[in-house]
């Protein structure tokens, strides 16, 4: 049994939205199947994704949804009685999340990170059979937490 209390890898998966391109998108959603303390993993295909002769630009978002804890909060009705109320918290937190995946083979320290976000940008050089010439594929992946305001 997992810290998360799940026994292997319990995480909802939604990838609908997602082409399904993208090596480095893959490994980082098998990396996070495996961590307890996620429940829900869904992958998209960001607007930005281009492709020319040269290169090719993939942009994909995760968002992540974690495991919550039941606690007891101290409070007053109508300001006078005292009670105590359940209130759902988090196990992680993006900034815990960064941490273990910095950890990871294959993965490592994200390219930026800050409150709402982790990225990763991800380069190399593609040279198909029977081609003289290749292309360089670039790969942008961001992960946001479910459920936190959208980013401005």
């Amino acid at each position: 049994m997992t810290a998360g209390g799940r026994i292997g890898p319990q995480v909802d998966l939604d990838t609908e939205k997602w082409s399904g391109e993208g090596r480095f998108t893959q490994t980082m959603i098998e990396s996070l199947r495996e961590l307890a303390g996620i429940r829900f993993l869904r992958v998209e295909d960001a607007p930005a994704t281009r492709s020319e002769a040269d290169y090719n630009f993939i942009s994909n978002e995760l968002f992540v949804g974690f495991d919550v804890r039941v606690g007891l909060e101290k409070a007053r009705r109508f300001g006078l009685i005292p009670a105590t109320r359940p209130v759902e918290e988090p196990v992680m937190s993006l900034a815990d999340l960064e941490t273990i995946l910095s950890g990871l083979e294959g993965i490592g320290p994200p390219d930026y990170s800050d409150d709402g976000m982790i990225q990763y940008l991800r380069t190399e050089r593609i040279i198909p059979p029977y081609q003289t010439r290749g292309y360089k594929l670039v790969e942008l992946v961001r992960i946001y937490e479910v459920g936190t305001d959208p980013r401005r």
